[in-house]
Parts: structure tokens; C-alpha cells; sequence
């Protein structure tokens, strides 16, 4: 089984990402096993989800030498011109938290029309390898944003999105079934079909 290393030191997104790489024969591993330190940080100063997944992967790689995967997701909302997109973890400032981005996006569209709360997430996941080949993938979820937080699973902005197609949270449904329609779900997806390709190429 391959070993891959995750950049991300967010536990949630490397549980979700584990959760789908291991079918495909790929043992991600945390950062800190490959060797990096706590302290290194890759800053996230890209103005799109691929320059910081890039900027995450080839950072961590160079520093462990080691096949590196790394994702930027969040959440963009139409009705405010795509905000808050890459700067999704911090929406609320830098001493922000999920619970503090939750109320200021719930503040910012309090008088809006509940049709025009479309937003979708988005995940560019970016796979690493030692020589500098590089895949890229994009997964996007549609859905719509509530009122106020619904349930009590997933983590960010979970519980404020609803999906299209469903009556639900991502914050109420199973890992499983998030795992089956969340954006890094369907950018996992777009991985392998490269991986599939790269292979079939060699």
C-alpha cells in the first residue's frame, strides 16, 4: 500500500480523506509521522483553492521528501460574490473559530430570500510526488445555507449547508453519506480517475 503524507494537521479532513484514499490503496499518514514539525506552517496566500493546495503540497513534500497530499476547501456563497472561499477558516478573523464564521455568515444573510442562499462547497485536492509530478483535482457540492446550525456531526460550515437533493445538513447525515456527495468526496473521485490514467500511461 502507498503511503502518502497529509499536509493538513486538521484531523477531520485526514479522517475523511483516509476514509476514501483506503480503497484505492493509499495509506495516508499524518504529517508528524513523516517527520515534520508542529511548528512549520504553509502559509495560505493564494487568491484560489489550487494555488494554496499547491503551495501545501510541495511545502510539506520538500520537507519530508515524501509522496504529499494536500487539500484547500470552503465554502462559497453566491448572494456574496463567492465569499467566504479561500478564506473560509478564518471568515471571522484570524482568532475566529467555526462558531464565530457560522454567526458572521448567518449575520450577513439574515434578510436575504432563503432561494437566494445557493452557495457549494468546494474541495482542490493536490497529490505530490518527490520528482514534482503533480495531480490536481476539483470536487464542488451545491447546496443551499439555513438560518441557524443543524445537527451535531461534520465540522465548519456543516451544519449551516444543505445539499441539493436532500432535506438535511451535512451536520445531520452519516460520515458515510457525506463521504458519498461531499466536495472532497467527488474531488477524491477525480483523483483516482487520474490516478487510473497515470497508471494505464506508464
Amino acid at each position: 500500500m502507498a503511503v502518502i503524507v497529509a499536509a493538513s494537521k486538521n484531523k477531520h479532513k485526514i479522517e475523511e480523506i483516509e476514509a476514501i484514499t483506503k480503497k484505492f490503496g493509499m495509506n495516508v499518514i499524518p504529517r508528524n509521522e513523516a517527520g515534520v514539525p508542529d511548528e512549520i506552517e504553509i502559509e495560505e496566500d493564494g487568491e484560489t483553492f489550487e494555488e494554496n493546495s499547491l503551495k501545501k503540497a510541495r511545502g510539506i513534500m520538500e520537507i519530508c521528501g515524501q509522496t504529499t497530499i494536500a487539500d484547500d476547501s470552503g465554502l462559497m456563497v453566491d448572494y456574496l460574490g463567492g465569499a467566504p472561499g479561500v478564506y473560509s477558516a478564518r471568515f471571522a478573523g484570524e482568532d475566529g473559530n467555526d462558531e464565530k464564521n457560522n454567526q458572521k455568515l448567518i449575520h450577513l444573510l439574515e434578510e436575504v430570500a432563503p432561494k437566494e442562499k445557493t452557495a457549494k462547497f468546494v474541495s482542490v485536492i493536490t497529490l505530490i510526488f518527490p520528482d514534482g509530478e503533480t495531480i490536481v483535482a476539483r470536487g464542488e457540492c451545491p447546496g443551499r445555507i439555513i438560518d441557524q446550525p443543524v445537527g451535531e456531526n461534520g465540522f465548519g460550515y456543516d451544519p449551516l449547508f444543505v445539499p441539493d437533493g436532500y432535506n438535511k445538513t451535512f451536520a445531520q447525515l452519516t460520515a458515510e453519506e457525506k463521504n458519498q456527495i461531499s466536495h472532497r468526496a467527488l474531488a477524491l473521485q477525480e483523483l483516482e480517475r487520474q490516478l487510473l490514467a497515470r497508471k494505464a500511461g506508464k
